[in-house]
């Protein structure tokens, strides 16, 4: 049996669809190079329900634990010093073991295996408006892969060394 429903209901319903459309897929993407341009990977920003996710997937970069972050400016020219410092729109101190952090530019750090191969993921939260404020601002943002591992307590860069590969977050 066909019930007949007002247009508002069906209007409703329809825009209800329409979002949860607009929140599955990517957010942005980001080509990670080297610092002679050579592709490394890629990072792509995601929503799932009300979280941000970030995902990371690295080929070819010497075996190690790398840090990883986001950066506050989305420019990515040699030795990515262009990046600006980490993302921290609510300045706090650095590092998930911090006791006066962690920001918004905090990740996991990153294994690359011996075959330079590797991936990461990570939750950014759950405040789409902040996130997006802070991500996509008038100059962008960055994410950076460092030398070295973030000891995830040592403000401003967790002694994660240098900058060894950046890619500019470009909204999907």
């Amino acid at each position: 049996m066909l019930r007949y429903l007002p247009p508002a209901v069906i209007a409703l319903a329809l825009v209800g669809c329409a979002t949860t459309t607009t929140r599955s897929g990517n957010l942005a993407i980001a080509e990670l190079a080297d610092a002679n341009g050579r592709p490394i990977g890629t990072a792509a920003l995601s929503r799932r329900g009300n979280e941000t996710l970030i995902n990371l997937s690295v080929a070819g970069t010497p075996g190690a634990v790398h840090g990883l972050h986001l950066h506050a400016v989305g420019k990515c020219e040699a030795p990515f010093a262009s990046a600006g410092p980490h993302l921290n729109p609510g300045g706090h101190q650095h590092g998930k073991d911090n006791p006066m952090g962690s920001h918004l530019g905090d990740l996991p750090n990153v294994t690359i295996g011996q075959n330079g191969v590797g991936t990461a993921s990570a939750s950014l939260g759950t405040n789409d408006a902040a996130i997006d404020a802070a991500l996509f601002d008038a100059d962008g943002s960055a994410i950076v892969l460092h030398a070295a591992a973030d000891d995830y307590r040592t403000d401003p860069s967790g002694n994660s060394g240098a900058r060894i590969a950046c890619g500019v977050l470009t909204r999907s």
